[in-house]
């Protein structure tokens, strides 16, 4: 009842589908689309558009990119010399840390209370919750990592794709920090398409409610997804709603929206994660009422504890002195240009990636390879 097409593995088992089919088809219609309305050249280079369509570090889980900030960096490549390899290298460390040692961890937790949630404690519940959360931002925004400075090194720069989401004060916030890429088509090819904000509050509403429906739809035909993005939608409306009121827009309300933010996005996290509608509601169910079924392990709890505590640490440094990519790449290319502090970087680079080694978890596939 709950799904749109036979459970797995019956019927998928049938199919091979393409590797990345929906990051590239979304590539495709903004080449299309960016042509048609003559914002972009066409392409007359074949070769050109199939690396586009195919650059490998982002293909399977994004950024998305489009042919309009990908194409012209193939006709002008960075040069060689310029490369700003430091940088590139932080990244992909800064992923493999992310993914090994944080989500990886974290995904122990959530792993055994999603599998089984009627049978789980309410405490292990609230915990599993959070730990989802924090999982999916470790492992999407350490690919993403990965996938800029492997891209770098080879002369082309991706799009940012997170810039610290749980830090958003509000829902329209959160999906300007949280997969950037795909926020930025969704609004472009869908939200502006219909209207925006152009045609009246009533248009506004709807165009919200159906670029975020549509966005929970392309993460797999489930009425689990459409909800989860339905509901987004609905909470960006009433975010729009309530700014007309002044309490809305008081400083010392910012941290309350922080928190709130974070605890609403979190809880819709449970339908992105759970195998049906039903045991979403039962998860929903053993959150609210009391539940006396099994409890974590200690060692899930502990490794939790110490993922919020790097995650928080990692979140405070970030807002305080790297709000974004280019002011990390600054200070990195300047360490690339002086001697001794090339010799300190790779000091750091070895000691991290010993770290990585040391503390990683039993490998588990990307969260959104399966999209």
């Amino acid at each position: 009842m709950f799904n749109f097409v036979p459970p797995q593995p019956d019927f998928w088992s049938h199919w091979l589908l393409p590797v990345g089919i929906s990051f590239y088809t979304f590539q495709s219609i903004s080449y299309v689309v960016d042509v048609y309305q003559r914002d972009l050249e066409p392409e007359r280079n074949f070769l050109s558009y199939l690396l586009f369509l195919s650059f490998f570090p982002q293909l399977v889980a994004g950024p998305i990119v489009t042919a309009k900030s990908f194409l012209p960096q193939i006709r002008r490549p960075l040069p060689f010399l310029k490369t700003p390899v430091f940088f590139a290298v932080f990244l992909i460390l800064l992923g493999l840390f992310k993914k090994m040692v944080l989500a990886d961890h974290l995904a122990e937790a959530s792993d055994f209370v999603f599998s089984r949630p009627a049978d789980i404690s309410t405490k292990a519940l609230w915990i599993g919750m959070f730990s989802y959360s924090l999982q999916i931002y470790c492992d999407f925004s350490g690919y993403t990592d990965i996938a800029q400075g492997s891209a770098l090194l080879f002369g082309f720069r991706l799009p940012e794709n997170f810039k610290m989401p749980y830090f958003a004060d509000g829902f329209s916030e959160f999906w300007t920090r949280w997969h950037i890429s795909l926020s930025q088509w969704l609004k472009k090819y869908i939200y502006i398409t219909l209207g925006g904000n152009r045609i009246g509050p009533i248009f506004t509403y709807r165009n919200l409610f159906l670029v975020m429906a549509i966005g929970g739809l392309w993460h797999g035909a489930s009425w689990n997804f459409v909800f989860w993005g339905s509901c987004h939608g609905i909470l960006l409306i009433l975010e729009r709603v309530a700014r007309g009121y002044r309490l809305w827009s008081f400083p010392w309300m910012r941290p309350f929206r922080i928190l709130g933010t974070f605890f609403v996005v979190s809880l819709l996290w449970i339908f992105f994660r759970s195998a049906d509608f039903a045991s979403s509601l039962c998860y929903l169910q053993g959150l609210f009422v009391k539940n006396d079924g099994f409890s974590l392990p200690y060692t899930m709890e502990m490794n939790f504890l110490y993922c919020v505590f790097v995650i928080s640490i990692g979140h405070i440094l970030g807002s305080l002195y790297f709000s974004d990519n280019k002011q990390l790449l600054g200070r990195f290319e300047k360490w690339q240009n002086s001697l001794g502090k090339t010799a300190f970087f790779g000091v750091l680079a070895s000691i991290l990636m010993v770290l990585i080694v040391l503390f990683s978890a039993d490998s588990k596939p990307f969260v959104y390879f399966v999209f």
